[in-house]
């Protein structure tokens, strides 16, 4: 693995554990997760951002494909893994454990470091990246709002539906397709099978906010029924 890759790691691990005190020191009433996930919409924006930065040909942006990562999609990688590794700690030290958080912090990081180990799969990486992390700042949100005071309102609704949506075309319209190109390639056997991973996991959590989403349509409907039933009245 290249020195720059690990610095960057490194350092990173450090910026991301200083911005979360930071968070931790200028708001002393919001809790662990309400700082956590500020940082997390933080990288997220900045992951997507500089995944975005390194296509080479936005006509198809996963080419070329099992090629040799550019210093780029590196540097943006690293950033993403020194992330992970902070946030997969702060999971052990939050009062409510996310196993499934966990697994794929753990399955993200042993892909990635394995394909900056390789230097190669930068473009499916970097793309994977890309998808994975679009939809994040608005899962982040729904949560934020929750702990401001918003839960169960109109906002908090679009923001449920909206990170519904982007990941739904992420995830499972992207992700499969992006699967499909790592998996026929001449990738590393564990790319492979953390593309595979990680697409399960998808396809699991899609499962999970499909019924919530489903929960919460229903919900406002019924409210929404009961406002007009007593304003009636």
């Amino acid at each position: 693995m290249e020195k720059f890759v690990v610095d960057i790691i490194v350092y990173g691990v450090v910026s991301w554990t200083t911005l979360f005190l930071f968070f931790r020191k200028l708001l002393p009433k919001r809790s662990f997760e309400f700082c956590n996930r500020l940082v997390s919409t933080v990288h997220a924006t900045l992951a997507v951002t500089l995944a975005a930065l390194t296509v080479q040909d936005w006509r198809c942006p996963v080419c070329p494909f099992a090629s040799k990562s550019s210093p780029s999609q590196m540097r943006a990688l690293a950033v993403s893994v020194s992330y992970l590794i902070y946030d997969m700690v702060c999971c052990f030290f939050d009062k409510r454990f996310n196993l499934d958080n966990a697994v794929h912090h753990l399955v993200s990081i042993v892909g990635i470091g394995a394909g900056l180990a390789y230097q190669k799969c930068g473009s499916e990486m970097v793309a994977a990246l890309w998808i994975t992390e679009l939809s994040s700042p608005f899962l982040h949100l729904r949560e934020l709002l929750k702990e401001l005071g918003y839960r169960d309102t109109e906002l908090n609704l679009a923001a449920d539906i909206l990170f519904a949506a982007i990941f739904s075309f992420a995830r499972m319209v992207g992700g499969p397709y992006l699967t499909y190109v790592t998996l026929t390639a001449q990738n590393p056997f564990i790319i492979k099978a953390t593309a595979l991973g990680l697409q399960l996991v998808s396809a699991f959590w899609f499962y999970k906010i499909v019924r919530m989403v489903k929960y919460k349509l229903q919900k406002w409907s019924g409210t929404k029924e009961v406002r007009y039933t007593v304003k009636m009245n």
